[in-house]
């Protein structure tokens, strides 16, 4: 079994910061790229920010310059650094792993998601 937990969400005011968190952990042999991705209300899910193994790094138009990916491939966790924040942003935030387990192939785990409110 694989699980993803993300955490650091809340209510934030416009031009703040957070930093989200998601750990993965189980029967995990090799985690391979990270990604971060959000759905508004209303709306589909969207990419925001991808991470290899090797730490390179890419991101979609809207986060470009305010968002941040990293990883700490010794503690299977990723995060995203989040700053200027907008009422824009406010969405559900989910982790995506491309992981191996002990048991099978290379596959695509997705944390329950945490939700990130920008307001005054």
């Amino acid at each position: 079994q694989v699980q993803l937990v993300e955490s650091g969400g809340g209510l934030v005011q416009p031009g703040g910061s957070l930093r989200l968190s998601c750990s993965a952990s189980g029967d995990i042999l090799r985690i391979n790229h990270m990604e971060w991705h959000r759905q508004a209300p209303g709306k589909e899910r969207e990419f925001i920010a991808h991470i290899g193994r090797a730490g390179n790094t890419y991101y979609a138009d809207s986060a470009k310059g305010r968002f941040t990916i990293s990883r700490d491939n010794a503690e299977n966790t990723v995060y995203l650094q989040m700053n200027s924040l907008k009422a824009v942003d406010t969405a559900v935030y989910y982790c995506r792993a491309n992981l191996r387990t002990f048991r099978g192939p290379d596959d695509d785990y997705w944390g329950q998601g945490t939700q990130v409110a920008v307001s005054s």
